[in-house]
């Protein structure tokens, strides 16, 4: 059985369901966004994103409380990440900056 083929009379959908019921768990202990977790399900579990996305909303409805938690992570867990990155980028520019001049004043010395 293919497990994208929800057609197939050898699993019920109710099985079917928990099944991606419980991926879509692995995908959360895995920290993935609900996009991310529709994407990896599709390509490695033949899982068709519609599929994965009302299992999800069905799973949020039900675990309101987890949901908003893991949501709530999620968003400060990405706050942080981009700080991280503005700080590096930011960081990288005053480096280059400060290289920059360094040389500009060796090249004015050379010139003298």
């Amino acid at each position: 059985m293919i497990m994208g083929d929800s057609s197939s009379s050898s699993s019920s959908p109710a099985s079917y369901i928990h099944m991606v019921q419980h991926l879509i768990e692995k995908c959360l202990i895995f920290d993935m966004t609900k996009e991310e977790c529709m994407e990896a399900l599709s390509k490695h579990a033949n899982i068709n994103p519609v599929i994965t996305s009302t299992v999800w909303n069905e799973l949020e409805k039900e675990n309101k409380e987890f949901f908003e938690g893991y949501l709530k992570l999620k968003s400060k867990e990405e706050k942080i990440m981009s700080q991280e990155e503005t700080t590096r980028i930011i960081q990288n520019m005053i480096s280059d900056s400060s290289h920059d001049s360094l040389n500009n004043n060796n090249n004015e010395e050379d010139q003298q």
